[in-house]
Order: C-alpha cells, then sequence, then structure tokens
C-alpha cells in the first residue's frame, strides 16, 4: 500500500482557500491515516484520491497495486475506466452548444436527430407477453435527456426494460414512460451525445477534446486509450457471491467503434478534479480561458426535475450493480449534468451540492458552498458496492474533517 504527499505541502498542512478567498487549512496526513484505515477495513485492491478547491489540488492519495501480477503501485496518474462520469462532461459539451445558439433546451432533439421521432412508450405487456407500445405525449427534449426524464432507461435498473430486453426486444427507441413525467437513469446521454455530434459536426472525441478536456488540460481522458498508456491501466476486479474480488485480466481496451456521450471515458483521479474545478470557478480555467458562462453553470448546478426525486435505483442485475441510494432517507434531484443533493450529508458535503459515478465505483462530488470538490477512484463491480460506498463516506467525511 503507498501513499504519495499532497502537493503545495507546508509544515504537514496544505494551503487551500474557498470559494469565497477565505483561507482553510487541509491536514492531508490526518486524511491519509482515515484511508489508509478505510481501504483496509473495506478490503478494497487498489484506490486514488484527490481533493481540491478553486484554487488548486489540496490532497492526493494512492493506496494499493495497479494489478496483482506486477506487484506495481497504484499512482495518482493511474487510468480507470471512469463510464459515466462521461455523463456529466457530455452535459457540459451540450450546454457550450445550448450557450452559442446552436440549439435549445426544449426544442425536439428530434430536430437535430431525425431517429428520435421513433420512440415509443412501453405501456407494458400482454397476455402473451408482447410488449405494448404507443406514441409519447411529447417529444424528447435535451432538457429531458440531461436530467435523464426523457423516458429512456437502463435495463439494469428498470424492471420492465430487464424484462423487453431480456426477451431479446431491441429498446433502442423503446421509453419506459412519457417524457418529463419520472426520474430514470438512463441512456440519455448517449443521445444527448449524438446530438453535440449532429450540431456540431464533429465525432464526441473531437469535440470534447478541442472543447473541454483540451482547454482544461487533461490530458489523460480521452475514449481511446494510446497503447504507451496501457501500463498505468488499473485492473478491474468483480465481487463474488462469497464476498472474494475476483481480478480480471488487464487487457488493452480496443477503440470504440463510435463514442458513447454516457460512457466510454478513459481518465485519471487529477484529471477529472480538473473539470470539477472548472464549475468552482463559474465555468472558467485558471488564467482567462472560459469553459462555460456563468450563467450556465447556474443553470447546470439549479434542480431540474422540480419535485420528482432522482438517484435511487432497484436493481436487475446484482453482479453488475447493487441497489443505489447514495443519501438514504433524502430526496435527491438531478439538474442538467449531475445528481444534487438538496439535504446537506452529515458530516460532508453541503447542501446544493453536484455529483454522480461511474459504474466501476469510480466517483466525485462538487460542493460550490464550501468551495470543495473530490474525486475517488477504485476499479471493481458490483456498483454501489457496499465496501465502496463505505469507503466514499470515509473519504468524504475525511476531506471535510480537515477544513476549518
Amino acid at each position: 500500500m503507498t501513499m504519495h504527499p499532497t502537493r503545495r505541502q507546508l509544515g504537514g498542512f496544505a494551503l487551500a482557500f474557498g470559494a469565497s478567498g477565505a483561507r482553510l487549512w487541509s491536514a492531508p496526513s490526518a486524511i491519509d491515516a482515515a484511508l489508509r484505515e478505510a481501504v483496509a477495513r473495506h478490503k478494497i485492491p487498489t484506490m486514488v484520491a484527490t481533493a481540491g478547491n478553486a484554487h488548486g489540488v489540496t490532497y492526493t492519495g494512492t493506496f494499493g497495486m495497479r494489478d496483482s501480477a506486477s506487484g506495481m503501485a497504484a499512482a495518482a496518474d493511474s487510468i480507470f475506466s471512469i463510464a459515466s462520469m462521461t455523463k456529466a462532461v457530455t452535459s457540459a459539451a451540450a450546454m457550450q452548444l445550448v450557450e452559442r445558439g446552436k440549439m435549445t433546451l426544449d426544442e425536439p432533439a428530434s430536430k437535430h436527430l431525425p431517429e428520435l421521432s421513433k420512440v415509443q412508450v412501453l405501456e407494458g405487456f400482454d397476455a402473451a407477453g408482447k410488449p405494448m407500445l404507443r406514441p409519447p405525449k411529447k417529444a424528447v427534449t435535451l432538457r429531458h435527456l440531461l436530467t435523464h426524464t426523457s423516458g429512456f432507461a437502463y435495463d439494469t435498473w428498470h424492471e420492465a426494460m430487464f424484462k423487453l430486453t431480456s426477451a431479446g426486444v431491441d429498446g433502442t427507441y423503446i421509453l419506459a414512460f412519457d417524457p418529463g413525467t419520472k426520474w430514470q437513469y438512463s441512456m440519455s446521454t448517449l443521445w444527448a451525445g449524438r446530438v453535440v455530434e449532429a450540431v456540431s459536426g464533429q465525432n464526441l472525441e473531437q469535440y470534447l477534446q478541442a472543447n473541454i478536456l483540451g482547454p482544461l488540460g487533461m490530458k489523460d481522458t480521452t475514449f481511446i486509450l494510446p497503447k504507451e498508456k496501457f501500463d498505468r491501466l488499473v485492473s478491474r476486479y468483480q465481487r463474488q457471491p462469497d464476498g472474494a474480488l475476483t481480478e480480471v485480466p488487464r487487457t488493452m481496451p480496443a477503440p470504440p467503434p463510435s463514442y458513447r456521450g454516457d460512457g466510454g471515458l478513459f481518465s485519471t483521479a487529477p484529471d477529472y478534479l480538473k473539470f470539477t474545478q472548472m464549475f468552482l470557478r463559474h465555468g472558467g480555467v485558471e488564467g482567462s480561458e472560459r469553459i462555460l458562462a456563468a450563467k450556465t453553470v447556474a443553470q447546470m448546478s439549479a434542480n431540474g426535475t422540480g419535485h420528482i426525486a432522482a438517484g435511487r435505483l432497484k436493481t436487475q442485475r446484482p453482479a453488475q450493480s447493487s441497489d443505489v441510494d447514495l443519501h438514504p432517507g433524502h430526496d435527491d434531484r438531478y439538474t442538467l449534468g449531475f445528481l444534487m443533493n438538496p439535504d446537506a450529508y452529515t458530516g460532508g458535503r453541503s447542501a446544493g451540492s453536484l455529483g454522480w459515478a461511474g459504474i466501476n465505483n469510480t466517483y466525485y462530488w462538487i460542493d460550490p458552498r464550501r468551495g470543495v470538490c473530490a474525486v475517488i477512484m477504485m476499479h471493481f463491480l458490483p456498483f454501489a458496492d457496499k465496501e465502496a460506498v463505505g469507503l466514499l463516506g470515509d473519504f468524504e467525511r475525511a476531506v471535510y474533517a480537515s477544513i476549518t
């Protein structure tokens, strides 16, 4: 188990500044101690965590091995498959194009993707088990796609869609409900990514590199893992019925045939922290460049689902995901890109914080009120595994305990 010291360390403490410029003091040694104990207690094979504020990095720690065969220690620049952490990046890309007047949030998305005019709503199943379909009552919009209120649903967390796809039915153009009426985690951001491609005339990799990843200096974030960076890719593990984690041999990922706005990026914890810091800077980067307008960041930070709760999911595929409820006892909401908690976490993030995750148990949060952002990356299934969520909570509490 190895740890890398935080940057800008001053006599055991790291100097930081809050969103308002007030001085904060972070004790990285205390976070290290908490994580060292937590990683051992939760039996996590590999983990990289980093935290920061609008002005810099306040903590970075690495634990465990890249893979068991080599015994090579994990490093700050270890590469993970971040899966659905891609969604927020795609959402930011879509909102850039809204800013630029290339599209709007509330026009039919089929204006740019005619295939979305094909969607049908699943009403249920007849006595023979055949799906009953009807036209939706309203058109799918970009707003629906970014808030996951479009009606699309991953079969991993939706019983009717699981029944549909298990019967061999193609669910590409099938909605689980009418747009705007419910929240359901979904491939909505896949469609948002295709809208970005259609409107910009670039594929999603090209657009993100030119407009978000490149300007933010996220040099290790891409849909296409270069061969020369394969040595930094960490092993993934699978939880077994007996509770053990079995390592999946590392193999070079093939370039994807297309780019999915809902998943597929590779990244590092420090890279993704740069993306979260951009939201603490109200859309800007260090220097004069701006990724998003401040008003767009405000839009992406606000409740986008109204009275409709978000974030709770019941799994249909236990090997892929556990049941999901990251804020038990509270009703969260979804914004134009993030899960948002209207109520504070005890000992952790403030009300109005933004966050989400990737299926391999990579997580992040952005706390505008306290001026804190953080990323923690593990690499195993199922998602929302109790030990992974436990470690996330330990990290979060350690970060906030180190701030005064």
